[in-house]
């Protein structure tokens, strides 16, 4: 059977109104393309390929690669961790904007860099990173703390050496000093000078080595000793064994901090505070102008305290952990904390990404 013949008339007329149809939709896909791109300029153009500086300590290490793991899997931007340490790091970023973050910055160490690339602006602070700043000073065992509730500032141990036996001499007490070349150690000696604590029946015990300081508080700790000596935060072994910062009992002088207790055999230092390490996040200015709103967003919010740093540093050190491993254990165990960072869609992201 042979078919009908086809109606030229009527294949033309349907090829106009589908050529029709088509321009149409292709002026409305072009039309609604151009409105997203004013509407989400920062979505549109991404985040960016962010340089993100890991300090060569166990807290900024692993700060580092949290920072890394929310922006990427967050953002959507390409973050790479680059190796740095305070001094070299902050005065790159201050005289050439390089690297883009450093996440844990103790700015106090380097002061006039800091203030020069702020006033030149090329650099700024977002955030205290540990938000009860590095806390440097003389510490007991908390079960010390808790058996002499009447024990809080230096003055307070210097009554009771027969508490605190020296581990050569038990017939005096002992307060442990860090290793040679410490600043801990120059302002430890000179605070000993400055309460005389050598006629309130004490001598300073010299623990050789950041191993042998370290021993002293495990040993302690493993025999339910009393101990009273030199330490800081956040570190592992704090969040491995829980102490209690003494107060000095007097404010913190300035003037005779810089004069005499933090110089070496300065022969009259006067006792101060130990001052609250200031630790902030640290951008470069370049960087903060063309990242996006929720990037910055994100690093003025994201800080944490020192016990939940120590805590999270003693995990790494028990587990033998790289600051991704920490990261990773930290985002997975910590959602209270880390959602307060970020919004609720890029939360989302991160836990998906986990």
């Amino acid at each position: 059977m042979t078919p009908p013949p086809v109606a030229k008339h009527h294949t033309c007329t349907q090829y106009r109104e589908g050529l029709r149809i088509m321009k149409k939709a292709l002026a409305a896909a072009t039309v609604l393309a151009a409105v997203a791109i004013q509407i989400h300029p920062a979505s549109a153009a991404g985040c960016g390929s962010i340089t993100i500086a890991a300090m060569n300590w166990q807290s900024a290490e692993v700060l580092a690669s949290l920072d890394k793991f929310i922006l990427n899997n967050g953002y959507g931007c390409n973050a790479s961790i680059t190796v740095g340490d305070t001094v070299p790091t902050l005065t790159s970023m201050a005289a050439k904007g390089e690297p883009d973050i450093a996440p844990e910055a103790w700015v106090g160490l380097v002061p006039e860099v800091i203030n020069r690339g702020e006033q030149e602006g090329k650099i700024v602070a977002t955030v205290d990173s540990i938000s009860d700043g590095g806390q440097q000073g003389w510490w007991i065992p908390k079960y010390i703390a808790d058996a002499h509730p009447d024990i809080k500032t230096i003055p307070d141990v210097l009554k009771h050496p027969e508490l605190f036996p020296a581990p050569e001499d038990p017939s005096k007490g002992g307060i442990y000093n860090g290793p040679q070349g410490w600043g801990g150690t120059v302002v430890t000696a000179q605070l000993f000078k400055a309460y005389d604590a050598d006629k309130r029946g004490f001598v300073l015990v010299d623990t050789g080595s950041a191993a042998g300081l370290d021993g002293s508080i495990a040993k302690a700790y493993e025999h339910h000793q009393p101990w009273v000596g030199y330490y800081w935060s956040p570190t592992a072994l704090l969040g491995r064994y829980p102490m209690v910062r003494l107060d000095n009992g007097v404010p913190y002088n300035a003037a005779e901090w810089k004069r005499c207790d933090t110089v070496a055999n300065c022969p009259d230092p006067k006792p101060s505070a130990w001052p609250v390490d200031k630790i902030e996040t640290v951008v470069s200015t370049a960087f903060a102008k063309r990242t996006t709103p929720g990037v910055m967003g994100y690093l003025h919010k994201r800080s944490w305290s020192s016990a939940t740093v120590n805590k999270l540093l003693a995990w790494m050190t028990k587990n033998q952990a790289t600051g991704d491993d920490g990261a990773h254990y930290f985002l997975e165990h910590n959602e209270a904390i880390w959602t307060k960072w970020v919004t609720p869609d890029v939360a989302e992201k991160i836990k998906s990404a986990l």
